[in-house]
């Protein structure tokens, strides 16, 4: 069943974590975005040590980006990386990172879509007028996958490969669109609902939770949609639950919880590297059973029985059809982009 109780949690958590799925990337390129820290960081280095021809990072900050390539090379020997400036609170950054790849970009063979934020401390618009969160974590990366799409499947055609995109989701969507969340989607416009100060006093700390199933939700109608490009494999990863960052901003009780459980159960940050890793590149062989898939510790498994209901399809396919219009007012491509190569 598409569900996940505390034992599996605990189970999967305390389970022995495989080794890194390793390939020969040579004459590939690989991009991660939020590569500068973190998860995107280690997927990046276990990247780095199979010789792609071309490593892009993406980092919101120029010299977190270039410490981080220094790192890189100091811990693989690996010097070829570069980091570019993406900040996914703004349409006009993912506009500019794709207005360079087509400037410099050529091939593009895996596209693994990690940046994202665990949440803010106050209420919070883009001056794209969406929630932060929102923006980040699913409205952005939405973008910023379609953009590039064209390159992925020129790549297929010319090279006879099967590039990948992956979305970075989590455990976390099992637990997403509790009622109060479903009030809030069920309204015309369910993206601006989900970026209304209302549901963000309302739904307390399901905001990630629910940007989290939107990525699942992305990705499995995005795939449905490239029944023209069957080479393109879209998939979503759940990283696991580890020691990071990114919840640096958590305070009080939460902060003392989250410090608990990883002390309990937590995998290392290269642990959950090595999922993003699998999900880009894992799998050969089977590849047909990854494609709108949703894996986790190097596996396909069922996602949430709320995304598999009549109700969470039907949800999904809301979600495309009104996001769609965003994009194609954030970047006029877009339009271009669907109508060339999307089954409608």
């Amino acid at each position: 069943m598409g569900q996940i109780t505390l034992w599996r949690f605990f189970r999967e958590q305390r389970q022995t974590i495989k080794p890194v799925e390793k390939v020969d990337l040579t004459g590939k390129t690989v991009i991660v975005t939020g590569g500068n820290g973190g998860l995107g960081f280690e997927a990046a280095k276990h990247f780095a040590t199979m010789n792609p021809a071309r490593l892009i990072i993406t980092s919101r900050s120029e010299e977190k980006g270039n410490a981080a390539l220094s790192k890189i090379s100091q811990d693989t020997g690996y010097t070829k990386a570069e980091a570019w400036p993406l900040d996914l609170s703004r349409f006009a950054s993912v506009r500019e990172f794709a207005d360079r790849f087509e400037r410099e970009g050529g091939r593009l063979d895996i596209l693994v879509e990690n940046a994202g934020m665990v949440g803010t401390p106050s209420y919070e618009k883009t001056q794209d007028g969406y929630a932060v969160i929102f923006q980040t974590n699913a409205i952005a990366p939405s973008l910023h996958t379609l953009l590039l799409l064209p390159y992925m499947i020129k790549t297929a055609e010319e090279y006879k490969t099967k590039p990948r995109i992956v979305l970075v989701s989590s455990d976390v969507h099992y637990w997403a669109m509790n009622n109060k969340s479903r009030k809030f989607v069920s309204r015309p416009n369910m993206i601006d609902a989900l970026s209304s100060v209302d549901y963000y006093n309302n739904v307390l700390q399901n905001h990630y939770f629910d940007s989290k199933l939107l990525n699942v939700f992305f990705m499995r109608a995005l795939q449905a949609r490239l029944a023209n490009h069957p080479s393109i494999i879209v998939d979503a990863v759940n990283p696991g639950y580890c020691y990071s960052g990114f919840r640096s901003n958590f305070t009080g009780i939460r902060a003392f919880f989250d410090h608990l459980m990883e002390r309990l159960v937590a995998m290392t940050t290269e642990e959950g590297g090595r999922q993003l890793v699998w999900a880009a590149v894992g799998g050969a062989g089977s590849e047909e059973k990854i494609k709108g898939g949703y894996v986790s510790f190097a596996k396909v498994v069922e996602p949430s029985d709320f995304s598999l209901s009549k109700e969470g399809q039907d949800l999904e396919e809301k979600y495309w059809n009104q996001q769609l219009e965003i994009l194609k007012g954030a970047d006029p491509r877009i339009k271009e982009i669907v109508d060339q190569y999307l089954q409608h």
